[in-house]
């Protein structure tokens, strides 16, 4: 294992995650069914999963947290992701996720706080993140999501921050006042859906460089932009809005190989 400063990240597949860090193995947005199934988000939106996880929940091992950005929608927790939340030691996610989850699930409002802590390892400081999943006063449709900052000390380049399912908005833009992001897992794709036309539902490349113009963070990890249906922007557009962007920002975006362990300095 890396030094507690570092972490380990497996891309698994989507938004899903593995972050091993300090002895810590915290696991984001559990999506583990097969391909090929189309499931509904309601409001007549609906997507079809086209790829399957790169490491199955029989090899994923033990998992001490969750986090969950929200619970709602099938690309970000599926039937077999659900069965994993009893067997992790924490759930966080949205109160209203919480409440429709019971335990072990706990709510976290934008901005709340909460450690995770063990013998024998770094504690992890929380911190729930704005998210709106859509256009301005969508809401009440598409329901409550929050991203996660994690903080531990020795850190060398900031928190490790997970985006969750967001347009570029004022809560995300409020990250870089408040926060100093070493790490960022951007969820992107431009999601789309052809009832609502032209809106968007998470964040383009374009979107994705105006926010590191801001949060100006070490490394960049594009995450949830492949793998289903209702994506519209794939890896090839991504890198193109990022090939304009400032020397740093170029330099800072990271690809991972889905289902390899990769060493992130942090």
């Amino acid at each position: 294992m890396n030094q507690a400063t570092d972490a380990m990240i497996t891309h698994i597949g989507g938004p899903t995650t593995l972050i091993e860090v300090g002895g810590w193995r915290l696991l984001t947005d559990p999506t583990f069914d097969p391909p090929g199934r189309t499931y509904h988000f309601g409001w007549g939106t609906s997507s079809q999963k086209l790829t399957g996880p790169a490491v199955s929940p029989a090899e994923l091992g033990h998992i001490d947290a969750v986090l969950l950005t929200h619970d709602h929608h099938g690309d970000n927790l599926d039937d077999l992701g659900r069965t994993l939340l009893p067997e992790a030691g924490t759930v966080l996610t949205t109160e209203s996720g919480a409440d429709r989850l019971g335990r072990p699930a706990h709510g976290l409002a934008p901005w709340a706080a909460t450690t995770l802590s063990a013998g024998g390892r770094p504690t992890i400081e929380v911190t729930a993140t704005p998210c709106r999943h859509g256009p301005p006063l969508s809401r009440p449709i598409v329901g409550d999501v929050i991203g996660f900052a994690l903080r531990w000390d020795g850190q060398r380049h900031g928190a490790l921050w997970i985006s969750g399912d967001t347009v570029l908005h004022h809560g995300t833009r409020a990250v870089a006042e408040r926060l100093h992001i070493g790490t960022a897992l951007l969820h992107l794709g431009g999601v789309r859906f052809p009832i609502t036309g032209p809106l968007r539902y998470t964040m383009t490349g374009r979107k994705a460089v105006e926010l590191c113009q801001a949060i100006r963070p070490h490394t960049v990890i594009p995450v949830h932009y492949e793998g289903w249906r209702h994506f519209r922007q794939p890896r090839a557009a991504i890198e193109r809005a990022f090939a304009t962007a400032a020397a740093d920002i170029r330099r800072s975006i990271r690809w991972l190989d889905t289902g390899v362990p990769t060493s992130i300095p942090c």
